[in-house]
């Protein structure tokens, strides 16, 4: 009817017939990923990896946010409360203020003592 036009659509990993194709590169989980020991040093050395580690510490966060005249070169001050793949969480147990501040932002973290990061990353 329509001249061969339209066909089946054919998805990665999949053949005709809906049959799988052997082969084919899978992602593994999450679980899979992750070792016994320690998880974080199955993942590669992320900034948020190195903050989570190094939770409970004081550190000042030093952020620009471009095109702001009030938020250029800021410092913040805190306890590493929490880390994720684009926020920090900071308390600062002087003033009792919580901060959310975005990975996008963030230029470098200084800190008073010895930092814990991942040694052996692949």
């Amino acid at each position: 009817m329509n001249n061969g036009y339209y066909q089946n659509p054919v998805f990665p990993g999949v053949g005709l017939n809906n049959n799988t194709v052997p082969n084919q590169q899978t992602v593994p989980s999450y679980e899979q990923s992750q070792t016994s020991i320690n998880p974080l040093t199955a993942e590669q050395s992320y900034i948020e990896n190195i903050l989570r580690l190094n939770r409970g510490k004081k550190a000042k966060f030093h952020i620009t946010v471009p095109g702001s005249v009030e938020w250029q070169d800021r410092v913040f001050e805190g306890i590493i409360e929490q880390s994720g793949r684009d926020h920090i969480i900071v308390s600062n147990p002087t003033t009792g203020e919580w901060y959310l501040i975005l990975m996008i932002y963030l230029d470098f973290v200084t800190f008073e003592e010895p930092i814990k990061f991942i040694k052996d990353f692949t």
